[in-house]
């Protein structure tokens, strides 16, 4: 259990000011990423990340690439401090930084990448309003039956889009389908239910008509097969050539992200460090708890990077994948 891994976080994460303590600390970031990323966009995503404003930073066409490249920078200033991964997996969203770490995707590609993602997911969500909540104590198969029930209730769609740990799930679907599931859950004893504040709905059946168009984005990509293990969240399974990192990515639009079921393959893989890679703080929240006998870091402020390089930076790789 000696092998590190990096998980990289999705929407949900973002936050005014992300990355920026990080850029001022490596000026070079400034020319390498920031200016680069605006200049592929078109749009001034460094003075969103750094300086918002919060409304702006959460529509999901500048939510997504802002993450994305609050994540890759992260992982950039880890590599140049000697801390590398063994193998590495991402959150819905967090998957396209983890298969640039990974070195299946440039980075640039993946940035126009998960900019169009955040487009078509927006125009979806602008035709037929959707959002997510979060269910806290409530097994899988009992919330199933209650999204039937609140679809049945409402003629609207609502769905299990996470599986994050053994007892948080993400449902995702239409706005009203989604507030009935929550009612329902917290009749039935849920221990905690929220809304989540991603701006829309993922990883449901709404969003299946963009996926052919996504498709052909990824396609049309030179995509590498990786030289880092790499686990796909949607799978949960080894993804072993740029074909299935392919599928991977574009069928996450109507596909269940299985963060339960990816952790367990990690651990199992020997992994006995988690390092989150970017804004957030969640993934190491939750691979703490699925994997306790695991250390857990986060990279969300200098203070914990310069923790994980501390701890790590002068580490040896031990493991190997098999």
């Amino acid at each position: 259990m000696s092998m590190t891994a990096y998980v990289f976080p999705g929407q949900g994460s973002q936050r005014v000011g992300m990355g920026r303590a990080l850029a001022e600390r490596h000026q070079d970031l400034l020319d390498s990423h920031y200016r680069v990323a605006d200049e592929a966009l078109g749009i001034p995503l460094t003075e969103l990340c750094w300086n918002g404003p919060a409304e702006e930073l959460r529509v999901m066409p500048v939510t997504q690439p802002a993450v994305f490249l609050t994540s890759v920078v992260t992982h950039e200033v880890l590599r140049e401090h000697g801390v590398v991964p063994d193998i590495v997996a991402g959150h819905s969203l967090g998957e396209f930084a983890a298969m640039v770490a990974a070195g299946v995707l440039d980075w640039v590609d993946g940035l126009r990448l998960v900019r169009l993602r955040g487009e078509l997911m927006d125009a979806v969500n602008r035709e037929v309003p959707g959002s997510m909540g979060a269910v806290v104590g409530v097994g899988a198969a009992e919330l199933e039956g209650l999204c039937a029930r609140a679809a049945a209730d409402t003629g609207e769609v609502v769905e299990i889009a996470n599986h994050n740990d053994h007892r948080q799930i993400v449902v995702a679907g239409q706005t009203g389908g989604v507030a009935r599931l929550l009612e329902l859950a917290e009749q039935d004893g849920a221990q905690r239910v929220l809304t989540l504040d991603v701006g829309g709905s993922a990883h449901c059946s709404l969003l299946s008509g963009i996926e052919p168009e996504f498709r052909r984005a990824i396609e049309g990509l030179d995509l590498r097969d990786p030289v880092i293990p790499v686990i796909s969240a949607v799978t949960a399974a080894p993804v072993r050539t740029a074909g299935e990192a392919a599928a991977c990515l574009w069928r996450q639009f109507t596909g269940r992200v299985r963060w339960t079921e990816t952790v367990e393959a990690l651990t199992t893989a020997g992994v006995g460090r988690f390092v989150e890679v970017g804004p957030g703080r969640t993934l190491s929240k939750l691979c703490g708890r699925l994997a306790p006998a695991a250390e857990a870091y986060r990279t969300n402020d200098v203070e914990h990077v310069d923790r994980v390089v501390e701890t790590l930076g002068t580490a040896p790789r031990h493991g190997a994948w098999t």
